[in-house]
């Protein structure tokens, strides 16, 4: 794909990544209870690729419920398996993996480069669990019975819904995120047009335990 000039290539993160690995909070634990839910519709297959090692919760929980993990980080700091970047894993063959996780990767690489790496993670898995970023403050109302399981709630997101991201410059989460879930250009139907033309999509829903991640269970359409 041609690439307009100006468009920064996917790089590392510009934060103290040794200083951020060590960090541990709930959304760590949260994130990777869901990961391990929405696995189990993915089928029996225990091959997985986890794009962008992060902390290695995930992975260590994931591995002790006797999944097979790989990593692939394009930042070594992380100490992945694999190191390189979304958008070109040419060094997996096609359906390599049962399935690719890509929990809060792909905001942080250019536009220009999103269709790349969903192409690539259709290509490389079978299924894939897609976890992406929502724009703004976020706050919910929440009212849980206990009974017939029953979960009422409201949740609202605050922020610029008229600023249209370029695509190109990271203007978001400490100048970390190109772009985000609810921005124009952006909006959730837009995000699952995206989507829909590499995978079929499970299951899409807003995590109520942990508000600023929209999360997507995937079939590649290029699965056999």
């Amino acid at each position: 794909m041609t690439r307009g000039a100006g468009v920064p290539a996917p790089t590392v993160m510009p934060v103290d990544r040794a200083e951020w690995s060590r960090q541990l909070n709930l959304s760590n634990f949260v994130n990777t209870y869901y990961e391990y839910r929405d696995l189990q519709s993915c089928g029996p297959g225990r091959k997985l690729l986890i794009v962008g090692s992060g902390q290695g919760l995930d992975t260590v929980v994931l591995r002790w419920r006797g999944y097979e993990v790989t990593r692939v980080d394009i930042d070594e700091t992380f100490e992945p398996e694999v190191v390189g970047s979304v958008h070109d894993m040419n060094m997996f063959p096609s359906n390599a993996f049962d399935a690719v996780i890509a929990s809060h990767v792909l905001e942080h690489f250019a536009e220009a480069y999103l269709d790349d790496a969903l192409h690539e993670i259709a290509r490389v898995g079978r299924y894939a669990l897609i976890y992406l970023p929502v724009a703004g403050r976020h706050g919910m109302l929440r009212f849980v019975p206990g009974v017939r399981n029953l979960d009422m709630h409201a949740i609202w997101d605050v922020f610029n819904y008229l600023h249209k991201p370029d695509g190109q410059t990271p203007a978001f989460c400490a100048r970390q995120h190109f772009w985000e879930l609810g921005r124009r250009g952006f909006r959730l139907r837009d995000i699952r047009r995206r989507l829909q033309g590499h995978f079929e999509i499970i299951s899409a829903y807003r995590n109520y335990d942990w508000l600023p991640s929209y999360n997507f269970v995937l079939r590649s359409r290029a699965a056999p």
